[in-house]
This record gives structure tokens, sequence and C-alpha cells, in this order.
């Protein structure tokens, strides 16, 4: 049973937004930052703890912006329902697309995993892009809610258009994810 007392010391449904939202953010950082270690020599080593450490940086992070998208659709449908159809289909998009890059991370992280289910490649293609659209589109519906400024959608499209350029700018990109994730927060009660 749930009194007044206990609703009172009961954390907040969204006290974890912002947190989730810069912890995600930092481990795609730090993968980044992983990365480009593991290449200094001229090439990417598979075995080395490098790109193995950044690989489950990535696939911890992903699961965490899976965290973020969920809690958004939950803060929006709470604060903003009228569009109840496009958050809950941006919510689809972003879990399934955190899915496929799951899978991907996986499969590099595990060859007998990737040997196992191959990959097919509109996986490869549409993951990434439904994961970056569902979330983008939870943002901006955010931004448009009054919940985040409008500049943090659009500090995170950059971010993500800097890490589809060229991998190597990942801790550019992630950087910017991050200060556009800055200021999520739960709502003022």
């Amino acid at each position: 049973m749930i009194t007044a007392d206990s609703r009172a010391t009961a954390p907040a449904p969204y006290a974890w937004l912002r947190p989730t939202a810069l912890t995600a953010s930092s481990l795609l950082f730090g993968y980044g930052i992983l990365r480009l270690l593991d290449g200094l020599d001229g090439h990417r080593d598979k075995s080395g703890w490098p790109w193995r450490a950044g690989h489950t940086l990535f696939l911890l992070g992903i699961v965490l912006f899976a965290v973020l998208i969920v809690r958004l659709r939950r803060l929006l449908l709470a604060t903003s329902p009228r569009q109840r159809v496009l958050t809950d289909g941006a919510t689809v998009a972003g879990l399934v697309g955190a899915a496929a890059f799951c899978w991907v991370i996986l499969g590099d992280l595990f060859p007998r995993f990737a040997e196992a289910v191959s990959t097919p490649d509109p996986v490869l293609v549409a993951g990434p892009a439904l994961f970056e659209l569902g979330l983008l589109t939870l943002l901006v519906r955010a931004a448009v809610a009054r919940l985040l400024p409008v500049w943090s959608p659009v500090l995170v499209l950059v971010g993500f258009v800097a890490i589809a350029a060229d991998l190597d700018l990942l801790p550019v990109g992630a950087a910017l994810v991050f200060g556009g994730l800055l200021p999520v927060r739960r709502p003022a009660p």
C-alpha cells in the first residue's frame, strides 16, 4: 500500500532521466577515445583491450540510450499526451534501432555469435538510422513541449552527423550529444 509518507520518499519517476542521458553519452565518448587509442598504430586490433573495452562501453551506452528513449516517452505522454501516435512510433523506431546496434556490437564482441546469427544488411543500414530518428523525434517533441531548449535536439543531430561523417570524430560527436542532452531533466513539480 502506498501511503502519503512513502510517496514523499519514493524517487520521482523522472529522477534518473538526466543521469541516464549523460551516462549514455559519456560511454559513447569513452568508446570514441578507446577507438582512437586502438588505431594509433594504424590498424584496429579486435583482440586488443582498447577495442574490446571500447565496444563494451558502446554496448552499455546503447542500452542506456534505449532506457532514455523509454523514459522520454513516459515523460512526453505525462506532460504532452496529444501526440501519442508520434511518440509511440518514435519510441518503437528508437528501440528497434538500439536493438539492431546491440546485435551488431554483440557480433563484433563475440565472433561465435556473429557466425551463428549473421547480421542482415538492412539491420546494418536501418538500425542506426532508426535509433537516431527515434531519439531525435522524442527530443524534438520535448523541445516543442518546452521541456528542452530548441538547440538541444539540434546539437544531438550535429553530433550524430559528425559520427556518421567519420568514426574518428566519435569523441567530438559524443561531446556534442552530451551537450545536447545536458538540459534533460525531470519536469518541475
